[in-house]
């Protein structure tokens, strides 16, 4: 009997009842991996409670090998299936019905480098906080995503972006090879000579075409000692939002630099204030003068510092917090207008006067350069990265826990993405 009748057979997918699978475990570890299991009646704990789906089981992934046997079984009994690896996606289309299973790959975790730290192979489990550490430990540097939780293909495939892309490129330029499981339950591995149509739709559209397993990536060899970048919270009064936004607008970001802007709660009091992020991949002296029109408007505190590559990303980590309802809206800026940041600035400050549960709520914008390196793919070198001439991504996220702030938190978030793409500078939203 082939895996896939053995699933079918077992009903191991295409369920009535969880209980079946559960009662199946026994014949299921003949055909995976005993590092792969199957969980029923359980939470699927993720970032964020709001739409996420349900499922009738969920296989939590030991072996590469297995995510075919699983997929071809799903795919023969016509059962729905969704990838989860960091658990971070807030999409609200990720319905499963009663029998969809869930295909979690977090602790699918190997990383290997080639001797000249200028490769690094990875499965699908590793989260940007893994390969950086992993980088670290190796005298390397590995283009990465701002945010500690995140899956690093998952961020990857959908083009990546990057405190380093200035240098670099985007994540999805960093890509040497994709190991994958497609939608028939095959495996193949695909780079831009082997299959070159479906490696130019994987770097910026990989999730619609496979599930990916690992992934070979560009690495740098540098040492520890020269691994590291100034940056730190620069905090204002609100009073200054028109300022700091029209000069973060006015700002070119170089190839070493990147900028975050944040309405969230402050550090030193607990209130709603005005949060920058400068970041310069180089000496505190140079970052300063080149971030000199943000400091020289008056911050009320900062706490910048030069830093290892491994702390680069901890400033975000309150935002990993799993569950909670988190819907978020998000908006490509090639332009910041300050009249519409004040615009959102009271959209804010009205929230979160109303609503005291949602005092977590955030509005944030990431600024990235660029310049040669992330624009030294054209707009059609990779399938749905066309943006790479967007300097900011801002995004609202409400955050709350009870279902009856729903309505309220949608609305707040569409006004003030209807409010950044007003002045956004692009000619339909991205």
């Amino acid at each position: 009997m082939r895996p896939s009748e053995l699933l079918i057979g077992a009903g191991l997918v295409g369920l009535s009842t969880c209980s079946v699978l559960c009662d199946n475990i026994t014949v299921i570890s003949k055909y995976l991996s005993p590092l792969t299991t199957v969980e029923c009646n359980t939470k699927n704990q993720r970032w964020s409670d709001y739409a996420a789906p349900t499922a009738s089981a969920i296989f939590n992934v030991g072996d590469e090998n297995d995510v075919a046997l699983i997929v071809q079984g799903a795919v023969k009994t016509n059962t729905p299936f969704l990838l989860q690896s960091g658990g971070n996606g807030w999409a609200n289309t990720f319905a499963l019905g009663s029998n969809g299973i869930i295909i979690d790959v977090s602790g699918l975790k190997k990383i290997t480098f080639n001797s000249a730290k200028t490769e690094v192979t990875f499965q699908a489990g590793v989260t940007n906080a893994d390969i950086i550490d992993a980088a670290w430990n190796n005298n390397a540097r590995v283009s990465a995503s701002t945010c500690n939780c995140v899956s690093l293909l998952g961020a990857t495939l959908g083009g990546g972006l990057s405190r380093t892309q200035g240098v670099y490129g985007l994540n999805a330029d960093q890509l040497l090879s994709l190991n994958i499981v497609t939608a028939d339950g095959k495996k193949q591995t695909v780079t831009a000579k082997s299959n070159p149509e479906l490696w130019w739709a994987m770097r910026g559209a990989g999730a619609n075409f496979g599930i990916v397993t690992s992934a070979t990536y560009k690495s740098t060899p540098i040492a520890q000692a020269s691994n590291t970048a100034w940056t730190g919270p620069v905090i204002f009064d609100q009073s200054k939002i028109e300022q700091v936004i029209a000069a973060v607008d006015k700002l070119v970001l170089e190839p070493e630099m990147q900028m975050d802007i944040y309405y969230t709660v402050s550090p030193i009091d607990g209130k709603p204030a005005v949060l920058t992020l400068p970041f310069y991949l180089g000496s505190e002296a140079t970052g300063r003068t080149k971030f000199a029109s943000i400091l020289n408007l008056g911050p009320v505190y900062e706490a910048t510092s030069v830093i290892p590559y491994n702390t680069w990303n901890s400033a975000g980590d309150a935002f990993c917090l799993d569950g909670g309802r988190k819907p978020s809206y998000t908006a490509g800026l090639k332009k910041l207008d300050p009249t519409t940041w004040r615009k959102v600035w009271n959209e804010y400050i009205a929230f979160y006067n109303t609503y005291p549960e949602a005092n977590q709520t955030v509005v944030l914008s990431e600024c990235y350069s660029n310049t040669e390196a992330a624009k030294s793919v054209q707009n059609d070198g990779t399938a749905s990265y066309p943006h790479r001439d967007v300097k900011c991504y801002a995004i609202a996220i409400p955050w709350y826990t009870s279902t009856s702030l729903d309505s309220a938190a949608i609305n707040f978030g569409q006004k003030v993405r209807s409010l950044f793409t007003s002045t956004a500078g692009t000619s339909t939203p991205e």
